[in-house]
């Protein structure tokens, strides 16, 4: 298996989010990537240029983070070239590495803008460095910057940021340093493409939480009723955990529960509603085993957003 560590640069509508393409907010204009062998040995480079068909001209910030010029973009090729290289490049099994969840996701956007998706199918695992940096070298999740991650590591700094192939580069020389097993044990999934069916949904388990990604539903209060959302299962012995406080929504689109495993203590479900560029909907589920006193701040959270509702319904009926 080959990682590919890539990178892609964007451009927006220049006149603002009003007039921008809905379906298209952010056009990839350049694809870079590393590819690494299973040792994590850089054995080749990708670079393409992508010729613009949606916004011909540059949003300001483009121009200023890029420093790329309009004839270069036109110099460049159609993405539907550029992504059939790009993937061809890849090969067949690999593992894709990104800084951030941010580039899977243009990525596939703008292959169903192009009717392309077929090209990579998904759910897709993938690693994201920037996470895994957190979690090896500042032991939690936090998002750092590429180049603060390269400061930390006393890399080398000999070409300039937010340019595809040179972020790659510096993407890949992170991935290298990380240890492998916190790699592996921390992988990401990317849901642009979503399960569409149940024998689509995944389960997956982490050290000390599980997730769950449902199939997709026609409405909002169809996907929190499914069984299997509401379900509080203990990863540990696959028993039934059983509910302590109900599910209760946090905000619209996120609900909470808390529940107790006679072996294994108590457990913090927590279930995101996510919405589909169609207008469907599916949930990403993960039960967390946690404390007695994380518990006990499951259950303040849910008195003080009951205090907070019923203050509110006085204030309207006055």
């Amino acid at each position: 298996m080959n990682y590919i560590v890539f990178d892609l640069e964007w451009n927006q509508c220049p006149y603002g989010k009003d007039r921008e393409n809905k379906r298209l907010p952010f056009e990839i204009i350049e694809i870079g990537a590393v590819k690494l062998d299973e040792n994590r040995n850089v054995t080749e480079q990708f670079h393409e240029i992508v010729k613009p068909s949606v916004y011909h001209r540059l949003h300001y910030r483009t121009k200023e983070i890029l420093h790329i010029d309009k004839q270069t973009l036109e110099n460049g090729v159609p993405f539907s070239k550029a992504i059939r290289r790009f993937l061809k490049w890849c090969g067949e099994d690999v593992m894709f590495c990104t800084w951030g969840p941010s580039d899977l996701v243009e990525l596939q956007r703008n292959m169903k803008y192009y009717r392309l998706t077929y090209l990579l199918k998904g759910p897709l695992r993938y690693y994201d460095v920037q996470k895994l940096f957190g979690i090896s070298c500042e032991g939690d999740k936090t998002s750092r910057s590429l180049e603060y991650a390269i400061d930390h590591m006393k890399l080398d700094k000999g070409e300039n940021f937010h340019r595809a192939l040179n972020d790659a580069v510096y993407t890949a020389e992170i991935f290298a340093r990380l240890p492998m097993d916190t790699v592996r044990k921390f992988f990401s999934i990317d849901c642009y493409q979503n399960p569409k069916s149940k024998s689509e949904e995944i389960h997956t388990v982490f050290d000390d939480y599980s997730k769950y990604i449902s199939r997709e539903f026609p409405t909002k209060e169809d996907a929190i009723k499914d069984r299997e959302v509401v379900s509080t299962r203990c990863f540990f012995c696959g028993k039934t955990a059983k509910k302590k406080i109900r599910w209760f929504s946090l905000n619209p689109k996120t609900h909470m529960c808390l529940a107790y495993c006679p072996e294994h203590g108590y457990f913090r479900g927590k279930a995101r509603l996510k919405r589909t560029d169609e207008g469907k909907y599916y949930v990403v589920k993960t039960v967390k085993q946690i404390s007695e006193e994380e518990a006990e701040g499951v259950r303040m959270k849910r008195d003080a957003l009951r205090k907070k509702r019923r203050a509110k319904r006085h204030q309207d009926y006055y």
